[in-house]
């Protein structure tokens, strides 16, 4: 970040922060110097920092002033005079991501923080806490409980009224991407991952953030039987793309069934193998029978002795992943017909399938999960969208629930993320889900779909401090996310925002001034070609909604 500082009685100074790649950030200080007043450069401070340690070295940069200008000149350039006053009064921090909203530099962690007398929805056996105390020591939970004592330099936050609740995770998303979500050139694409192109400067992601989500499972598209590597994501605004995942989370991969993969919704009359629910299961069967073989080939090369050394397989090393559970499956699925199928025919591989997502037929097969051990991501109260939807109703994540299967509501879409804890409040309207189990809809139960459980989704002593504070109940349609901490860092404050609002105007009121001071000859500006043309006015190597042919529907995004 960089700020210009310019004071009626004071000389223009700079102060400049570099934050580099292991996380160490060295401050620039400079003041811009008479030359009369001193001929050589002086000496001024800069500070280096990282998470452990800190050191300060003496710098300072000198300017010359500019040449004297000739007598009668200050008349004939007064407009010039005028703008570079106006873009001296406009300098401002450079932000990261460079947009609305971005951060000049990361959100401290408090070394020790305590929150008091609030209302804690723990999302554990202790369920709802009133006038409870949370204490926080390097961004992990240490102790949970009533009239905690504070300790010496502590921030203390008086929660009185207000609701605190774990993150809301959600386990179905496709922020962060460029939209291209899909691979869809070939049926199997085990080997692509999102994971490589997770745009950490999506405005959605603080959007989310102002909704109280944390975490988010950042999933392939639908197009293809076996699709592309899942990633997921902490909501870390500000950091960089690598800084934004979750490194504890588990490997996963999207498979899907029905209608998109099939391809009976496209236009442009595909004929891509598959073109039915059949060949969806043979195809998935043929590609683990694959990886079983590829696999054998690797462990015992004394077996193919008379064979060629197999080649080095990226779709192929996935896959036996899976088969080794060391990479969970995350299945787009509808039909009863088709979740049994897949069901059967990974239990045929001794594979326990890690969620199933929309099953939204789920209340029909709920006993069968349950058995197999699957857990069901689902949609709150969304049917009759599409064919293969007509059969879904609103209680069908309240009756997986019961039959003991671990349900989680999701978004798959970027707005209704903002949303989730009205998602999961649906639970009680439809069902009479407890409330308290309600929430973990969001929070405890996506948690241990995406295998993240032992370090996110409740207010748990020895789990990083995601923490929501709510203005009420976070089940109330009235309920506001005040705040939203992750890793006892907080990366949202409603109030700090109705500060950074009037900021912004200010600027955008001086950026205006600055434009009115510009000279410039009107008649020669009318001649020059119209400067939208001098780019570019979209991605030429990204063919998608251009008109070029990209014929996938709404539905492949799933």
């Amino acid at each position: 970040s960089l700020v210009l500082l310019q004071d009626e009685d004071k000389p223009l100074a700079m102060d400049a922060s570099v934050l580099w790649s292991d996380s160490s950030q060295t401050r620039y200080q400079a003041t811009r110097v008479n030359q009369s007043s001193n001929d050589s450069p002086q000496t001024g401070r800069s500070t280096e920092s990282d998470a452990t340690k800190s050191s300060e070295d003496e710098q300072t940069i000198t300017e010359r002033p500019p040449a004297p200008k000739p007598p009668g000149s200050d008349k004939e350039n007064k407009p010039e005079d005028s703008a570079a006053d106006a873009l001296q009064s406009v300098a401002c921090e450079i932000n990261y991501p460079l947009g609305a909203y971005g951060r000049t530099a990361p959100p401290e962690q408090p070394e020790v923080l305590l929150i008091k007398n609030a209302t804690v929805w723990t999302c554990d056996e202790a369920g709802i806490l009133e006038h409870t105390d949370i204490l926080v020591r390097r961004g992990m939970i240490v102790q949970v409980g009533q009239n905690l004592e504070s300790v010496k330099d502590a921030q203390v936050m008086d929660a009185s009224g207000m609701h605190v609740s774990p993150g809301i995770i959600d386990c179905h998303s496709h922020m962060a991407t460029d939209g291209g979500v899909n691979e869809s050139g070939q049926t199997i694409t085990a080997e692509v991952r999102i994971g490589d192109f997770i745009d950490s400067n999506d405005i959605t992601i603080y959007r989310q953030l102002a909704g109280g989500v944390t975490t988010s499972n950042i999933l392939h598209g639908s197009a293809n039987p076996i699709g592309g590597q899942n990633q997921v994501i902490k909501l870390r605004w500000g950091s960089l793309d690598e800084d934004l995942k979750m490194r504890e989370a588990p490997a996963g991969i999207k498979f899907a069934l029905g209608e998109n993969v099939k391809q009976s919704n496209h236009a442009g009359g595909s004929t891509r193998y598959p073109q039915s629910r059949m060949g969806v299961e043979q195809l998935m069967r043929d590609r683990l029978e694959a990886a079983r073989d590829y696999r054998e080939h690797w462990q015992h090369p004394e077996h193919h002795a008379n064979s060629l050394p197999p080649r080095r397989d990226l779709e192929l090393e996935a896959l036996v992943e899976v088969l080794e559970g060391r990479r969970w499956i995350h299945c787009h699925s509808y039909r009863q017909d088709e979740i049994l199928m897949v069901l059967r025919l990974l239990e045929d591989y001794d594979v326990t399938i890690g969620s199933l997502q929309h099953i939204l037929e789920g209340y029909k097969v709920a006993d069968a999960m349950a058995a197999h051990g699957a857990t069901g991501s689902s949609f709150s109260d969304w049917w009759a969208y599409k064919i293969e939807v007509l059969d879904a109703i609103p209680y069908n994540g309240a009756v997986m629930h019961r039959a003991g299967v671990v349900v989680s509501f999701n978004s798959d879409d970027a707005e209704l993320a903002r949303h989730l804890n009205h998602e999961a409040a649906k639970a009680i309207k439809y069902g009479g889900v407890d409330p308290s189990e309600a929430l973990k809809f969001v929070t405890m139960n996506p948690a241990k779909q995406l295998r993240i459980d032992n370090w996110v989704g409740s207010i748990t002593v020895g789990k990083q401090a995601d923490l929501v504070i709510w203005n009420r109940s976070p089940l109330s349609t009235l309920s506001v996310c005040m705040q939203t901490w992750i890793d006892g860092r907080k990366y949202f404050d409603r109030e700090q925002e109705q500060i950074r609002h009037q900021q912004d105007e200010q600027l955008r009121l001086k950026l205006i001034q600055l434009a009115a001071a510009q000279p410039g000859d009107k008649e020669e500006e009318a001649n020059d070609k119209d400067p939208s043309l001098w780019w570019a006015r979209y991605d030429e190597f990204c063919h998608h909604g251009h008109g070029h042919g990209h014929g996938h529907g709404h539905d492949d995004d799933e």
